[in-house]
This record gives structure tokens, C-alpha cells and sequence, in this order.
């Protein structure tokens, strides 16, 4: 089965942190590079930041310097620290594999979380 379950997406103002968590389906965790995709209204979901099984980290250039990704095999879950936010953060964010998983020939994505940065 599988299971993507974004979490900790909130309203902060610009400067400000948040933590998101994504709770992984262990079997897909385990054998793939997991990332964090972004998605703001009338754009396509763009991949920001990724990790892979070995913990090698890539970042976009507009985040890097203020985000980390990593991912605890203990709890399958892939966190996005977000450090001193902008209002370009805004978006809905994803959690996915690389390439993203397909599932009966369609792209499966999880709920996602509402990440707003305004004063």
C-alpha cells in the first residue's frame, strides 16, 4: 500500500521556521531517493529539495543555505527543516520519490501541507 502523509505546514510570518514531515510506506522509503516538492497556484509541482537512500542532499538554489532535508529510517519519514523563510516559500508542499511513483499508470502524490509566509 502506499502511503505519503505530509504534515506541519502553517501560517509564519517572513524570518520565520517550520519543520515538515512526511510519513513514508516503508518498502518505497527504503529503496528510493525521497524529496520535497513545491507547488503555488497555475505552476507545476517543482522539485526543492531531495535525498537519497544514502543521504546525499540537493538542494534548489532558491532554498539552499535555509532548508534541509533528511530522513529517518527509524520512523520511514522524510522532514524538510525550513530556516528564515520568505514569501516565495509560499506553496503547497509534497513529499515524493525521484522520479515521482507511479501507481495503475497515474502519478500518485499525498494530500500535501499549506505552507504560507506572510506578515
Amino acid at each position: 500500500q502506499v502511503q505519503l502523509v505530509e504534515s506541519g505546514g502553517q501560517l509564519v510570518p517572513p524570518g520565520g521556521s517550520l519543520r515538515l514531515s512526511c510519513v513514508v510506506s516503508e518498502n518505497i522509503f527504503r529503496s528510493n531517493t525521497m524529496a520535497w516538492y513545491r507547488q503555488v497556484p497555475e505552476k507545476a509541482r517543482d522539485l526543492v529539495a531531495q535525498i537519497t537512500t544514502g543521504s546525499i542532499t540537493k538542494y534548489v538554489n532558491a532554498v539552499a543555505g535555509r532548508f534541509t532535508i533528511s530522513r529517518d529510517a527509524a520512523k520511514n519519514t522524510v522532514f524538510l527543516q525550513m530556516n528564515n523563510l520568505k514569501t516565495e516559500d509560499t506553496g503547497d508542499y509534497y513529499c515524493n520519490t525521484v522520479p515521482v511513483l507511479i501507481t495503475n499508470s497515474r502519478t500518485y502524490w499525498g494530500h500535501g501541507t499549506q505552507v504560507t509566509v506572510s506578515s
